[in-house]
């Protein structure tokens, strides 16, 4: 218990505060490109606003990625469905197989490849619309054509607005709170009166602070316009606390000695 109590679990703030920057992104802009394409006469501005929220990920960089796997995907997307429209509407069967094919190969590619899957759920959207009644292709193919970009824009602009200032502040208190861990299960292993419930207490705190860090460096890189993140403290402490880590599974007995093992070894090799 008393180890577990070393180890003390993060507080909601700070669980919920990495998540703040993504939430003020998404909605600011999904409110300024709903906003942008009402202004510009557009009949579905949803459109808009669904493309600018698909953008956000946890950081700048990957915002990027996901903004142009959107984008190509869409566009290859409206060109498929343009292709598709004349075998749609020969009849409400060939409309419902269309959408049904559609459906399909956005469930087995939407989870593997974003854009891929981006290239069938464009058409199944725009085919869906038709259900009520058949309307002109062109209007579809131009109105989903603008509200992609406008949603695409707008959303990463608005990324860009919000800065996420705090990112390497979160990294040197992951690299703080490894090393704490690190040294309270050092002391436990180097301890012959340490508990087993202790060593585990120890070595799992250890081990979710080295995940957390490795989150927190991974999301702080990815975002532009910061100051130079200690990458190599955070590599030399994720050195040590494996190495710890190792150390503790040793002597919880999980984890042979490397100098039993290794005479061990030696000895069977030479005897005859």
């Amino acid at each position: 218990m008393a180890a577990e109590r070393a180890v003390a679990p993060p507080s909601l703030w700070s669980r919920l505060g990495p998540l703040a920057p993504v939430a003020v992104r998404s909605a600011l802009g999904c409110a300024l490109a709903g906003y942008v394409s009402l202004a510009l006469g557009a009949d579905r501005p949803y459109w808009a606003l669904v493309t600018a929220a698909s953008l956000y990920q946890a950081n700048i960089t990957l915002t990027w990625s996901r903004a142009v796997q959107r984008v190509v995907g869409n566009l290859v997307g409206v060109l498929l469905f343009a292709a598709v429209t004349p075998v749609a509407q020969l009849g409400p069967l060939a409309l419902v197989l269309c959408i049904l094919a559609c459906n399909f190969g956005a469930e087995a590619l939407i989870g593997r490849n974003y854009w891929l899957g981006s290239v069938c759920v464009t058409p199944l959207a725009l085919l869906v619309t038709e259900l009520p009644g058949y309307q002109p292709t062109g209007e579809l193919v131009t109105g989903r054509v603008v509200d992609t970009l406008v949603g695409a824009l707008v959303g990463f602009v608005a990324a860009l607005a919000v800065t996420n200032r705090r990112a390497g502040r979160r990294v040197e208190r992951a690299l703080t709170a490894v090393d704490r861990a690190r040294e309270h299960a050092a002391r436990l292993a180097a301890d012959p009166m340490s508990t087993p419930a202790a060593l585990e207490a120890a070595r799992r705190g250890l081990a979710a602070a080295v995940v957390d860090l490795r989150a927190t460096a991974d999301a702080a890189a990815g975002e532009w316009w910061q100051r130079a993140l200690p990458q190599e403290r955070v590599v030399l402490a994720e050195q040590a606390a494996h190495r710890t880590l190792a150390a503790t599974v040793r002597r919880q007995g999980l984890l042979p000695d490397p100098g039993t093992t290794s005479t061990y070894t030696h000895t069977e090799g030479a005897s005859p």
